[in-house]
């Protein structure tokens, strides 16, 4: 009965989406899902209940938002089977985690509205408020670990790209996997990974773009799309389009060669070669000018006293 209830909801959603906008009777909903009016009533209340935009009329019912829902049944279908989407989730990552070892597969999307326990880079809050795009992509690729950490960089690179074309905005890559726009936080990016024998079982990437939220309320160097566009955007748009890009960078084996032309675009979109930074680990504080990536991820900086040192992970901000 639990599934069945589900269904009729998925079923409403994917009437009230296909009409683009336009008011749907209550009396239509009921002929075409051969319930009563009363249970679509409830159904639609359930429905709102659960965060989504839909407005009772007094001809009927519409979805707001329609172009922005990010359900299954609204992406294309080379994407359908591959997405995720849970209205609220303590993290997607944790979610990615378990999808992951019960056989989602390769390049699965996992979404949330809302994340009550979002976490960015050495443990830190997220906030993850209504409106911005929060998601976890499942890579089951056939590489090395060695070479695990280019999949970060093409993830950060490819989604760069992306909002440039989108939007004509001029955002920039952070070392080692933000995006920033204006020089304030855009996107956050958050890389998991489990080996088997000698080789990747499973590479877990969270992203979370600040899209038609206000993160400046818990975050003062944040900013979202909204903000410098003063207006909504579609967020299936964006995902629509940084996987099509990201699955284009990786479809090339990954390979050592591969991986230094990454890195050599990736810097081309970057703003941290040549800024002032500091460097914060779980244990320790550096500081220095950012001088250039390695082909293998590294920041190399040299401190005050003109020293280069090569920095492996850690989390980065322009001073």
């Amino acid at each position: 009965m639990v599934n069945e209830q589900k269904n009729i909801k998925q079923d409403i959603l994917k009437i009230l989406y296909t009409a683009s906008g336009k008011t749907i009777s209550g009396v239509r909903l009921s002929q075409i899902l051969n319930i009563s009016r009363v249970a679509v009533w409830k159904h639609i209340n359930a429905l709102k209940k659960s965060r989504f935009d839909i407005e009772s009329r007094p001809t009927g019912y519409v979805l707001l938002n329609h172009e922005d829902l990010l359900l299954p049944f609204c992406f294309k279908e080379e994407f359908q089977n591959r997405i995720f989407h849970f209205q609220e989730l303590e993290t997607t990552m944790d979610k990615a985690k378990d999808l992951a070892k019960n056989d989602a597969p390769h390049f699965s999307v996992v979404i949330a509205e809302n994340q009550t326990m979002g976490r960015g880079r050495l443990n830190r809050k997220w906030f993850s408020s209504k409106g911005g795009l929060w998601f976890t992509l499942i890579l089951k690729p056939a590489t090395p670990p060695p070479l695990a950490y280019i999949y970060n960089f093409a993830a950060s690179l490819s989604l760069s790209i992306s909002l440039r074309r989108l939007f004509d905005v001029e955002v920039s890559v952070k070392w080692p996997n933000d995006i920033l726009l204006n020089g304030k936080k855009l996107v956050g990016l958050l890389s998991e990974m489990e080996t088997r024998g000698d080789m990747v079982e499973f590479i877990n990437i969270g992203i979370g773009i600040n899209v038609n939220n206000s993160p400046k309320e818990y975050e003062s160097n944040a900013v979202s799309l909204k903000d410098v566009l003063h207006q909504n955007v579609s967020r299936r748009l964006i995902l629509e389009t940084f996987l099509k890009d990201f699955e284009s960078q990786i479809q090339a084996p990954i390979q050592p060669l591969n991986c230094q032309k990454i890195i050599e675009r990736w810097k081309q979109q970057t703003s941290t070669i040549g800024s002032p930074v500091r460097i914060e680990t779980t244990g320790t504080v550096m500081k220095g000018f950012a001088v250039d990536v390695d082909e293998t991820g590294a920041l190399i900086i040299e401190d005050q006293w003109g020293k280069t040192q090569k920095i492996i992970y850690g989390d980065c901000f322009h001073t």
